[in-house]
């Protein structure tokens, strides 16, 4: 199912026939720009999962570090 876009068709196509272009022809026009619209529009949705993901693989490397850097001091304790 469709969400909002952000692109009016139907000025979409008042303007290509105001400029001399066919109804029939702007209005393909119109749909065709409008689902390349959509295709590319992300959504907030779309960030967030993005963001989650991006959170996801920071908080393992950060536990890979502070867990790698752990072993360390434990290593040189014992040396030292």
């Amino acid at each position: 199912m469709r969400s909002h876009i952000p692109f009016d068709t139907h000025a979409f196509v008042k303007k290509l026939t105001a400029a001399g272009v066919p109804e029939p022809q702007a209005g393909v026009h119109a749909e065709a720009l409008g689902e390349l619209v959509f295709e590319r529009l992300v959504t907030k949705d779309d960030l967030r999962a993005e963001l989650k993901a991006v959170e996801l693989r920071l908080t393992l490397r950060f536990g890979a570090m502070l867990t790698a850097a752990v072993a360390v001091i434990t290593v040189l304790v014992k040396l030292l």
